[in-house]
């Protein structure tokens, strides 16, 4: 299936959509003393696959205060590594790819360490993020925006594939690299990092509290003009 909206069309479309979803809910923007290290961002990422993110900032959090440095949380045995990813659905599966994660990286670099991220430029640090166990484009986007890197990257979250994929900007069963793929080229051109990261915070919020997983809330959504299911939602009612 082809996207509904044409490639030149699309950055001037993203910004009404900014500054729509800005009018609505405020200014979203990430406080310089959230943004931590790249090492604890993709920690905090992989223990935040099921869980909000209050959640998974204090099981990371703990993990660091409890051993100090992230070589012996590698070494903790699994079982033992399961008790930090709380209240998810899954923490075996969390705790498991963290260990296989962080073991990785000290095979590669001898200790945790991604400070050489810092020389690569975006796809490439991110292209080397996601040859990593359980490292996808959602983390590796995240690395590279939430950090102290701030890089000019789109994080996907399903609140985010979800709001776009109903706005028309991806195809329906788009998953999160495609998405990824398709969004970045289109960003509008003059949108600092600062700016995709607000973008992505935005989207997540619209996507929690009007498009909804199940009945969205289309007839109130700011950016219901824009978005072919809030049109369509619109023609039903009418």
């Amino acid at each position: 299936m082809q996207v509904p909206f044409d490639f030149d069309s699309r950055p001037a479309l993203l910004e009404r959509i900014q500054q729509q979803l800005i009018a609505q809910f405020g200014r979203i923007v990430r406080p310089a003393d959230k943004r931590r290290d790249p090492v604890w961002t993709l920690v905090q990422g992989v223990i935040g696959a099921r869980s909000k993110t209050a959640v998974s900032n204090t099981s990371t959090d703990r993990l660091l205060a409890k051993y100090g440095r992230w070589e012996p949380v590698a070494e903790v045995p699994l079982e033992l590594l399961t008790q930090y990813p709380t209240n998810q659905t899954f923490p075996d599966l969390s705790a498991s790819r963290l260990k296989e994660c962080l073991s990785e990286i000290i095979n590669r670099r001898r200790t945790v360490d991604l400070s050489h991220l810092v020389d690569m430029d975006t796809a490439e640090a991110m292209a080397w993020l996601e040859t990593l166990p359980g490292i996808a484009r959602k983390i590796s986007a995240g690395v590279m925006s939430n950090s102290i890197l701030k890089r000019k990257a789109l994080v996907i979250d399903t609140h985010h594939r979800r709001v776009v994929q109903r706005i028309g900007l991806v195809p329906p069963k788009a998953d999160t690299t495609r998405t990824y793929d398709i969004l970045i080229p289109v960003l509008p051109p003059d949108w600092s990092a600062a700016d995709v990261d607000e973008h992505h915070l935005l989207i997540k919020r619209l996507g929690q509290r009007h498009c909804r997983p199940s009945r969205p809330d289309c007839k109130s959504c700011p950016a219901r003009g824009d978005c072919l299911t809030g049109q369509a939602s619109g023609r039903q009612l009418s």
